[in-house]
């Protein structure tokens, strides 16, 4: 809160007062905002509290009545308490008020003096990995991952920026079936060839091809198999061939995440747990945490509902490896889960990944938790659902059917070149190119975030360039109309003593810009980036209602310096807020 020090010294004024009157002190004194009815204010159920406590004692009272009694006393015992100008007992409620000005100063002066830094969390004794992004190598990066990379990165920066020691962990899919077909494929028709240009095109092309001949003629699926069973038997130059191909995807991706704005502290590959993980899966077996079928055809699983003793279906059962040997999901997973806990030493894990494996994690952590490690309890999956284009067609890498990353891209910077070409032709081509560049990845990165993540999101044009609805070009344009008020200025006045009468519009972007702090630590504590976005938006539009109604640069002097200011202290907070959702702040549009 702004006021936490003069809210500090209240409550133990109060607990001496409540110590003077011989009535039960609480362990804690909380304060939470009141309704704003023409000043701001801090309410607190401390008396409450005291009159409950009695109540339990043993003491004959009507906790309401006694705490509004209680509220009264202290209020006699202190009056006035000081930094607030009016105090108040209501309901059993004990209510400090401040002056309209003196909170506006305090809320400017906090943004301004913490500058990048305000609504920083302090700092949390906890270290939390966020996996995410996850594509699998020889295949396309489209449209579909960009909503794992946004949500991902988005969640890490609120998460770290809450004041939580934060590790962005990337889990590439660099084996598996896919992986395999792509090498049949090479080797059968493309043997030698090195991609030109854009690498995760050309990569998706040879695995879109793989798939339509391993379909159209069945033989070609036994061939692929062969090629299978010369990685089970680790066959050498297989392996070269597959990690010489492997890194022109990883190539492709780090170009990706540059544009971006991406970056991971640390990379774990599928290919580095797969061994690891077989070996787990015996000492599962051997522990009877697992049942191994493979005798009668069956795979290796975990009946978890069974174990837990749980009548209801909760858990299911859980295949941890197939019937003839070969690694799931899950074969790899639990080895990086515990690789993570020990080398990382992580308390919170979340995993960033599509809603559908929701019981699969689920199943997952709760093994996790079985084995030992206490940190599956605090495993966490941030679902998110599928990303359609207009017309509700959805994307599969599988058919081909994809929008890859560089083509959106491309004409998203084409689509913001032709508005801010429009909106400001003065500016210089660089300056145009950079600013499109800005436009257009808030474009593509506002939508995904804007969207509670387990809700199909719809990629528009015209909604993600929006310049007068929820988009981050409006968010943008009220940074870059702010800039533009105080370029204009000069300079930022200092503060000075006012008592005007502030403006509807002035009170309520005040406030808007005072929340951003608890929004933030909401935000971290719900895994929810759609906090943000819609804050963003929120202060967006205070300030249009505030740049619409109250003149700046024209106003009168003590007007004009705090309007100054609070339009500093807008931009601040903007560029803040974007920069938690990974979106840039441009100065001029």
């Amino acid at each position: 809160m702004m006021f936490d020090q003069e809210l500090e010294s209240a409550a133990q004024s109060i607990r001496q007062s409540l110590k003077h009157l011989e009535v039960p002190i609480p362990d804690q004194i909380d304060w939470m905002p009141t309704p704003f009815e023409g000043q701001w204010g801090f309410g607190t159920n401390a008396c409450f509290q005291a009159a409950a406590e009695e109540a339990r004692a043993g003491k004959k009272v009507n906790v309401p009545s006694r705490a509004q009694e209680i509220a009264e006393n202290v209020l006699n015992d202190l009056s006035p308490i000081a930094g607030f100008s009016r105090t108040e007992a209501e309901k059993g409620y004990l209510n400090l008020y401040i002056e309209p000005t003196q909170y506006a100063n305090r809320v400017i002066d906090t943004v301004l003096e913490q500058s990048e830094n305000f609504g920083r969390g302090d700092p949390k004794k906890q270290r939390v990995m966020v996996e995410y992004s996850q594509p699998n190598t020889h295949k396309a990066f489209h449209v579909g991952h960009l909503r794992n990379v946004i949500l991902g990165g988005a969640m890490s920066n609120i998460i770290e920026f809450a004041g939580y020691d934060t590790v962005r962990a990337n889990y590439i899919g660099d084996i598996g079936w896919h992986v395999i077909q792509w090498l049949w494929c090479y080797l059968e028709f493309h043997a030698g060839e090195e991609p030109k240009g854009d690498r995760t095109r050309w990569m998706q092309d040879i695995y879109t091809e793989a798939i339509k001949r391993i379909e159209d003629n069945p033989k070609y699926e036994a061939e692929a198999r062969t090629v299978f069973a010369r990685w089970e038997n680790d066959d050498t130059e297989l392996k070269q061939i597959w990690e010489k191909t492997r890194n022109w995807s990883l190539e492709g991706f780090n170009e990706i995440y540059e544009i971006l704005g991406e970056q991971f502290d640390v990379f774990f590959y599928e290919s580095e747990v797969e061994k690891p993980g077989k070996v787990l899966v015996e000492e599962l077996i051997e522990q009877g945490l697992a049942v191994d079928e493979r005798s009668i055809g069956g795979p290796v699983v975990v009946k978890l509902d069974e174990i837990l003793g749980l009548e209801k279906e909760t858990y299911r059962v859980l295949v941890i490896l197939r019937s003839d040997g070969t690694s799931l999901y899950a074969t790899k997973d639990l080895p990086l889960a515990i690789k993570k806990f020990q080398d990382w030493q992580i308390d919170k894990s979340i995993y960033v990944i599509d809603v559908r494996q929701s019981l699969y994690l689920k199943q997952v952590f709760k093994l996790l938790e079985m084995m030992g490690f206490k940190q599956g309890v605090d495993c966490y999956h941030l679902s998110y659902e599928i990303v359609n284009l207009p017309g509700n067609v959805t994307i599969s890498s599988r058919e081909g059917m994809i929008v890859m990353f560089d083509d959106l891209m491309q004409e998203a910077i084409e689509r913001a070149l032709w508005i801010v070409e429009d909106k400001n032709p003065s500016l210089s081509v660089s300056q145009k190119n950079d600013v499109a560049e800005m436009v257009a990845l808030g474009a593509l990165k506002y939508p995904m975030l804007a969207v509670d993540n387990n809700k199909v999101a719809t990629f528009d044009w015209e909604r993600a360039l929006d310049f007068e609805g929820q988009a981050a070009p409006y968010i943008q344009y009220a940074h870059v109309r702010a800039n533009s008020i105080l370029s204009k200025a000069g300079t930022i006045p200092l503060p000075v003593p006012s008592n005007y009468e502030l403006e509807v519009q002035e009170i309520s972007l005040l406030d808007q810009i005072s929340r951003f702090p608890d929004e933030v630590a909401r935000s971290a504590e719900n895994y929810k980036p759609l906090t943000i976005a819609n804050y963003a938006y929120d202060l967006a539009k205070a300030f249009s209602e505030f740049y619409q109604h109250c003149p700046v640069l024209k106003a009168e002097k003590d007007v004009r310096s705090l309007r100054l200011r609070l339009t500093a202290a807008t931009k601040q907070t903007l560029a803040n807020s974007l920069r938690l959702l990974g979106i840039m702040s441009p100065e001029v549009m």
